[in-house]
């Protein structure tokens, strides 16, 4: 049996979006403040003893949300083409720190993206 070690990190960020072609309020400009989960799973300890360090996962997906801080999602990369739905961002957190952070031993396993304290979508994708 392999050994699995999930861990989460949770942090958040503020910005605004609208979605083209929606027929409802949210085509017109407003914001949310976004609570982002991730978890990385790791199948090895390293010499310490973590899986991957907490600072790690943090630093990474500070930065990459800070891309995404107190903008209009809509102006920015890859939003300008792609609707900044919550499934959509959720992705691109994935993929992206799935960039940044994957490892032969280190996986991001899922991104969960809080649109409100009752709404979120996960987004994560099966090993091939």
């Amino acid at each position: 049996m392999t050994a699995r070690y999930t861990m989460k990190i949770l942090t958040d960020f503020a910005a605004a979006h609208y979605l083209r072609n929606y027929e409802g309020v949210c085509n017109r400009l407003h914001g949310h403040n976004w609570k982002v989960e991730v978890n990385v799973v790791a199948t090895e300890l390293d010499e310490v003893g973590m899986g991957l360090d907490f600072k790690v996962i943090k630093d990474a997906t500070k930065r990459l949300i800070g891309q995404l801080d107190h903008y209009n999602l809509n102006e920015v990369a890859p939003f300008d083409t792609i609707n900044p739905t919550a499934e959509n961002i959720s992705a691109y957190l994935y993929r992206e720190l799935s960039k940044e952070l994957n490892t032969n031993t280190v996986k991001v396993d899922a991104v969960s993206l809080w649109e409100t304290d009752r709404a979120c979508v996960t987004y994560t994708e099966e090993s091939e």
